[in-house]
């Protein structure tokens, strides 16, 4: 999964929390080679090799992944799409080397992409690929789905608190941070506090979020891009026309699960904005945190939509944390800053 797991717990509320985290740890290099796209070794492997010749068998797990994977492609007319890795090679991603391609070669990738030629069986438990050439990459839902076995394996072992994180960009918090975990003086429950990231230096944060029970997801493409002309191009693609997606600069998807979150948020990088408002507003348990640029130069626009009340915390260039001033829109919150 390229990316380092840590595990949070208050202090001294578990005697065997450092037992059960290497446990959990165990359980990350367990998944990691079930799930890779990069090991002819893995079960996925097995998939892409035989899914376009017969039927395969799949275990519960992964099939999970999938049938998930599937509905959010439907869900976001698109714009989720576990097929696209023809396209993260065409453009020189795979190797680290992006490059604008030859239309004739981002072509034929094109046509090599598309989660509707994938076919579950949900009565045998099997997946078909129904055109050849087709291959399946976990790395936009992998990590979460990881960390969603972790919490489950924390929780049987009697542990109600804590915070895991696989990269820092996928996060799932349960209770509440501090001694007992038992909420704050004033009563209100406990929470775990997150950074968000500023979309535009990424040492700095741009907020804080108070998350209990719920997991988020984050995605940008400052870690991997490249300057063509004058413009940027992000590792993260469009599926449905081939390009790097341009609209956003971050996207972060909270949700009840790490896996829901850590697909959504791709989703959301790639979607418009306003569609992104749009499908959390029909499905009220999502929240959703939409970073764009601004009109005027080197500024940008914060729209949220699903955060409670004091959720999210806005950092202002002083450093000090306090909330910013926002203008509801259409259900969704808009907060300008330079």
């Amino acid at each position: 999964m390229a990316c380092e797991f840590q595990i949070f717990f208050n202090a001294g509320q578990y005697p065997r929390a450092t037992e059960v985290a290497l446990e959990v740890l165990d359980l990350v290099e367990k998944l990691e080679d079930e799930l890779t796209f990069f090991r002819d070794t893995s079960r996925l492997s097995r998939i892409n090799h035989n899914a376009a010749r017969r039927a395969v068998d799949v275990d519960p797990g992964l099939f999970e992944i999938l049938d998930l994977a599937l509905r959010l492609h439907a869900e976001t007319g698109g714009a989720f799409d576990i097929t696209a890795t023809p396209l993260w090679e065409v453009w020189g991603f795979a190797r680290r080397a992006g490059a604008v391609p030859d239309a004739d070669l981002l072509a034929d990738a094109q046509s090599r992409v598309g989660s509707q030629w994938v076919e579950l069986d949900r009565q045998r438990r099997t997946v078909r690929f129904l055109k050849p050439g087709i291959r399946l990459n976990l790395g936009s839902i992998g990590k979460g789905y990881a960390l969603d076995r972790c919490a489950e394996h924390l929780r049987s072992a009697g542990i109600e608190h804590f915070l895991i994180h696989g990269g820092s960009s996928s996060v799932l918090a349960c209770g509440a941070q501090g001694s007992t975990g038992e909420g704050s003086p004033g009563g209100t429950p406990g929470s775990w506090i997150v950074g968000l990231p500023h979309p535009l230096r990424p040492e700095r944060r741009l907020g804080e979020l108070r998350l209990r029970d719920r997991s988020l997801g984050t995605s940008g493409s400052q870690a991997q891009s490249f300057w063509h002309q004058g413009r940027r191009y992000g590792h993260i693609l469009d599926p449905r026309t081939g390009w790097p997606a341009q609209n956003v600069l971050t996207a972060t998807a909270i949700a009840s699960s790490a896996m829901l979150s850590d697909a959504l948020s791709t989703a959301f990088y790639v979607m418009e904005p306003q569609q992104v408002l749009d499908y959390c507003r029909t499905r009220p348990e999502l929240a959703a945190i939409v970073i764009c640029p601004a009109r005027r130069h080197g500024g940008f626009e914060v729209r949220s939509i699903g955060l409670g009340e004091g959720e999210l915390v806005a950092i202002p260039a002083g450093g000090d944390a306090r909330g910013g001033e926002r203008e509801k829109e259409r259900g969704g919150d808009t907060l300008n800053r330079p």
